[in-house]
């Protein structure tokens, strides 16, 4: 049966054009200090065409369909400190690839693929120092035209035909998209009742004491990684968009928001949930959690197959500037109706981001957010001249994560400081609408209370 890494890199050959050659290098390993490396994670794009995870490595793909694989070669002693390498003799058989070379060999046997075809493809703007190597293997290529060779004579990005593969998620993706995803709603689940717990039993409770429980939950169900760096807000600090765990303590009555995911097999999962330390909503801070998560369920509605990328925004802004008029964030007096505060972008004070992103192997996955064909305008200041959004298909995946971020102001009443709150989903798009693989941890108040107790 043909892989479905093979049945990618056919579906990549024949978009190439005649005479197109793609070039596609694995991620480089990245020294953290000295003789200690990062701990190595793949190239997205080389990962979706082979499913190979050593590092070092090239694919080299015609516009015949032919693949040529460069790996690291078999070397016992090396082997003996960082482990087995499969080497170019077992890469045909199993990646399938066509033919497979030492990557030593990679500068000599390259620019032969190269000669007499007419395109060459590779990713732009991706690797530092790719263009100079192309560069180079041109070169190589160009001094043989004297001998009637012929060198490509055009160079194109391959992420333009890459992200959109990779957009729409097939059978395969999807379910690891939900194991990942089932994963990192038990994190959550587990965090929210150690806090509580910790909290209940009047033990110094600390973020990092969080962030150690989701990493321990991504681990023990066999994640590879977090998919980015966990964030666990406490407090005031739950209004720092990108705040990252650290020492301040989780206080009674006041919220946590955690924004984590793992990474498993590839695939991101991206979650947050904001909840109360000790187990219990206030008064204020229920009422500006459940005016989140309204305007999340609207986003929700909003998101289907035939609808735009925009439409969930436009949905949970509704939602959201009305609600700030509603509890007094917003002077009704000084600001008129919801519509007036979508006009005036008066809702940036407390909701500064986008409500969506496409989710797959990059937490922020590739994929264009317009609508492809799209010419921009001459005259890019007028709304009617914005690009629209991209019209959702079955089997894109994106993030409907709103918030709320309230910072001291004496245009604010006191009682809704310093409160954060994100609630972040993870949505496979349907024929009818969308299915939330996320909701293994609970997102409803009451719900959340019921957990922690």
């Amino acid at each position: 049966m043909t892989s479905i890494y093979a049945q990618r890199r056919a579906a990549l050959a024949a978009q190439l054009g005649a005479g197109g050659v793609a070039i596609i290098p694995t991620a480089p390993e990245r020294a953290r200090n000295r003789d200690s490396d990062f701990p190595y994670r793949h190239d997205s794009y080389f990962y979706y065409l082979t499913g190979f995870t050593e590092p070092n490595a090239w694919l080299v793909i015609s516009a015949n369909g032919h693949s040529t694989l460069f790996c690291e070669p078999k070397d016992v002693e090396r082997e003996i400190w960082d482990g087995i390498r499969l080497g170019p003799d077992a890469a045909t058989t199993t990646l399938g690839v066509d033919a497979a070379h030492s990557v030593l060999a990679l500068d000599s046997l390259l620019p032969p693929l190269l000669e007499n075809q007419s395109c060459v493809w590779y990713p732009f703007a991706t690797h530092k120092g790719l263009e100079t190597r192309v560069d180079e293997w041109l070169g190589k290529v160009r001094a043989k035209v004297r001998t009637g060779v012929v060198c490509p004579s055009q160079q194109r990005d391959l992420c333009v035909v890459l992200d959109e593969m990779r957009l729409v998620k097939d059978a395969s993706e999807q379910a690891t998209m939900r194991r990942a995803a089932a994963i990192s709603a038990a994190a959550h689940v587990r965090a929210m009742q150690t806090s509580a717990r910790m909290l209940r039993a009047g033990e110094d409770a600390r973020e990092y004491h969080l962030e150690a429980e989701l990493l321990h939950e991504f681990r023990r169900h066999g994640a590879q990684f977090p998919a980015y760096t966990s964030i666990v807000a406490a407090g005031a600090n739950a209004c720092v968009l990108h705040y990252r765990a650290d020492t301040a303590p989780l206080r009674d009555g006041e919220l946590v928001l955690i924004d984590a995911g793992c990474e498993l097999d590839g695939y991101a999962s991206d979650i947050t949930r904001t909840f109360p330390a000790n187990g219990r909503f206030t008064g204020p801070q229920r009422d500006l959690y459940n005016l989140v998560l309204a305007s999340q369920d609207a986003a929700v509605a909003a998101t289907r197959a035939g609808a735009r990328f925009t439409d969930p925004h436009d949905a949970t802004l509704r939602v959201l500037s009305q609600g700030l008029l509603d509890l007094a964030l917003l002077s009704k007096q000084q600001h008129g109706t919801a519509d007036d505060v979508i006009a005036k972008k008066a809702y940036v004070a407390f909701y500064m981001h986008r409500t969506s992103h496409w989710l797959g192997m990059d937490v922020h996955d590739c994929g264009s957010y317009v609508e492809p064909g799209h010419t921009p305008p001459a005259d890019t200041s007028v709304p009617s001249a914005q690009p629209p959004g991209r019209i959702l298909h079955p089997g894109m995946v994106l993030t409907i994560e709103p918030g709320l971020y309230v910072r001291p102001s004496p245009e604010v009443p006191e009682a809704f400081w310093n409160i954060g709150i994100r609630i972040e989903d993870d949505a496979i798009v349907t024929a009818t609408g969308c299915e939330l693989i996320s909701r293994g941890v609970p997102v409803k108040a009451n719900e959340i209370e019921a957990l922690m107790r």
